[in-house]
């Protein structure tokens, strides 16, 4: 069963840990564990207060087979965590990393993007705010994940693309993480965008 850290920070994204996380715990089989840099309680954007229990040093003695950055309000201030050697460590030892939205800044600011193809909210977004960004010309502009090798990265408005290359970049069966996009995409087949 793959192992998942999912970092959570103060103003965290709600709408974008729950496909993974939910149904990837219930219904696909990834033991999964919420970490945040000071354990205790964490607000999300929309006012839901989750507590949390472990902190980073988690990492070290579980050794997660995926780190996962959730994005939200805190990673665009100059005071967000430096995760910098957490996602060194983990990705030297072959872990999968993973950030949407607000959380690709984590990883652009380690450089874990500067040499690989990888996608954010938008192609400024990373330059403005990660410091030592070095990777625009391998910036993808899709509104789906992108999977590099044994990176994920995702807008904020992909959370479905980014469980499933997530899972598949952990060697989840295909025919697994085909069911999960096709069972979340169900009610998009065949409707087209209507004005109101």
């Amino acid at each position: 069963m793959p192992r998942l850290a999912v970092i959570l920070t103060q103003g965290f994204a709600d709408w974008e840990y729950g496909v993974l996380c939910g149904l990837g715990r219930a219904y696909f089989g990834l033991d999964v564990r919420f970490v945040t840099p000071v354990p205790g309680d964490v607000i999300s954007m929309g006012g839901l207060v989750a507590r949390v229990s472990d902190g980073f040093e988690l990492l070290d003695s579980w050794e997660p087979d995926a780190v996962v950055v959730i994005g939200g309000t805190l990673w665009e201030h100059p005071d967000a965590p430096d995760l910098s050697g957490l996602l060194e460590g983990a990705q030297a030892r072959g872990a999968v990393l993973a950030g949407i939205c607000g959380g690709t800044l984590a990883l652009a600011r380690a450089g874990v993007l500067n040499t690989l193809r990888h996608t954010s909210n938008d192609a400024s977004f990373l330059g403005l705010h990660a410091a030592g960004y070095a990777g625009a010309a391998l910036y993808v502009d899709e509104p789906k994940a992108v999977r590099d090798g044994k990176v994920v990265t995702a807008a904020g408005t992909a959370p479905v693309s980014f469980a499933a290359e997530i899972m598949t970049a952990l060697d989840v069966p295909l025919e697994t993480v085909q069911q999960l996009k096709s069972m979340l995409g169900a009610e998009h087949i065949g409707t087209q965008a209507r004005s109101v």
